[in-house]
């Protein structure tokens, strides 16, 4: 598979360094150019016609969100993930019916930034080796969307972080197949086996973990997680 090419719009010359840095620190990745206003934008997609477009929304002459429109009329095979110190929830609806494929909120967290280009990546290696998809690989597509595009570092419920809900998803991955009880994934992260279990519990309501019934030695029966890796 070729490198996936990438835009960025950005009008903050720090930010768009920031931004082409992280990029580029993700295989499989290439910057192929960086404009600082909209028009400049609009002529570089013309002439590069990148995979993806980093783009903020804030700029001197009009709203990125103008530009998100503009690709999706004009760059269909183009995708936008928006990167923005924009808060308001219009914007993000917005954003959201444009299709954008993220929304991460200023200052970016690499792994955070990471995590999305990963999974995008993933998403269009996937479709682009098939022609025809069957239900189950439709739905494994749609819920990928689904948790990974508009997600913020705001995005989790109240009592989950973000950082912990990485360093978990690291373990389950090491652990794959046999999978981890509540008590295992506690003591290799270091917190409780209730906390372990509150994070478990939200991943398998994402539908990113799943958990079934295993007896231990007493008989007693415990839920064991395991990563959908699909998803993760």
């Amino acid at each position: 598979m070729s490198e996936i090419e990438v835009l960025i719009v950005e009008d903050d010359s720090r930010i768009a360094k920031i931004n082409q840095k992280f990029t580029e620190n993700v295989p499989g990745y290439t910057v192929i150019g960086v404009s600082s206003s909209i028009k400049e934008g609009k002529e570089l997609l013309e002439i590069v016609e990148p995979d993806l477009v980093l783009l903020d929304i804030f700029f001197p002459e009009e709203s990125g969100l103008g530009l998100l429109w503009h690709i999706r009329e004009h760059y269909k095979q183009t995708d936008v993930m928006m990167i923005t110190a924009a808060k308001e929830i219009d914007a993000v609806q917005e954003a959201l019916r444009g299709g954008a494929i993220d929304y991460i909120i200023k200052p970016v967290i690499f792994e955070r930034f990471k995590q999305t280009l990963e999974k995008f990546k993933q998403t269009r290696g996937q479709m682009n080796r098939q022609k025809v998809v069957s239900q189950e690989e439709v739905d494994h597509l749609f819920t990928r969307q689904a948790t990974t595009g508009m997600a913020t570092s705001q995005a989790v419920p109240k009592g989950i972080d973000p950082l912990t809900l990485s360093k978990l998803k690291e373990v389950l991955v090491r652990h794959a197949p046999q999978g981890m009880t509540a008590e295992e994934v506690g003591s290799e992260m270091g917190c409780s086996r209730t906390t372990a279990r509150r994070y478990l519990e939200y991943m398998v309501s994402l539908g990113r973990v799943h958990a079934d019934l295993s007896y231990g030695t007493v008989g007693r029966p415990e839920r064991r997680y395991h990563s959908r890796k699909s998803v993760m």
